[in-house]
Parts: C-alpha cells; sequence; structure tokens
C-alpha cells in the first residue's frame, strides 16, 4: 500500500508543479518551480505539516524538492536544538549532506562512464 501512496503523493506533487508551468499567465520557469518547492517544502515542515506526509508516501514525499526543503528545515530545527541559535546555519547542511555527496560522486562517475554523442 505505500508503493501506491508514495506513487499518488509524489505523482501529484509534481503534477502541481506541471500546472504551474502551463497554466499561469505569466512564464514559470523551471527555476521557479525548483525554489518554490524547497521553499514550501521548508515552510510546510515548520508548521508540522509535511513530516505526516512523509509517514504515509515515504519516498513520494521525499524524491520531489519539497522534500528537500523538509529536510533541510528539519536539520535547521535539530540544529538549534543541539546547538543554539548558530546551529540554524549549520544543521540544514549537515542534513543534506550525505545526499548531496552521493548525487554529486554518482554524477562524476555517470559523466565518466557515458559519454553525449552529438
Amino acid at each position: 500500500m505505500q508503493l501506491f501512496w508514495a506513487f499518488v503523493i509524489g505523482g501529484a506533487i509534481c503534477v502541481v508543479g506541471q500546472l504551474l508551468m502551463d497554466l499561469t499567465n505569466y512564464k514559470v520557469t523551471p527555476a521557479h518551480i525548483l525554489v518554490g518547492f524547497v521553499t514550501a517544502g521548508a515552510v510546510i515542515s515548520a508548521f508540522g505539516l509535511y513530516q505526516p506526509l512523509v509517514d504515509l508516501a515515504g519516498a513520494g514525499a521525499t524524491v520531489p524538492l519539497s522534500g528537500f526543503g523538509h529536510l533541510l528545515a528539519q536539520g535547521a530545527i535539530n540544529g538549534v536544538k543541539q546547538n543554539g541559535l548558530l546551529g540554524a546555519f549549520g544543521g540544514g547542511i549537515s542534513a543534506a549532506a550525505v545526499g548531496i555527496t552521493a548525487a554529486v560522486v554518482f554524477g562524476y562517475l555517470s559523466a565518466l562512464a557515458f559519454r553525449p554523442k552529438g
């Protein structure tokens, strides 16, 4: 059942982004969607509303960009609990460090393994 909810929730998040780009009167670029989703994920997480979504959908809620905002917000909150106000600056970075490092390493290895034709 969790696979179903991951598909539905993750798909719904992506549909919202696509509709924002397709149906708005002004030009919404993928960069606008990126910043908006990360910010929305952080704000929703700060109000305590994103964690129940993660509990329900798992990767369907953590893989989209809003999940990255949730990760940063939770890292900042935990950093403040552990190190006071200055922990807000390093908490988000340390919470996301493993994921960012993995993306950079695997992206680099993929660039080495595969050469574009053209």
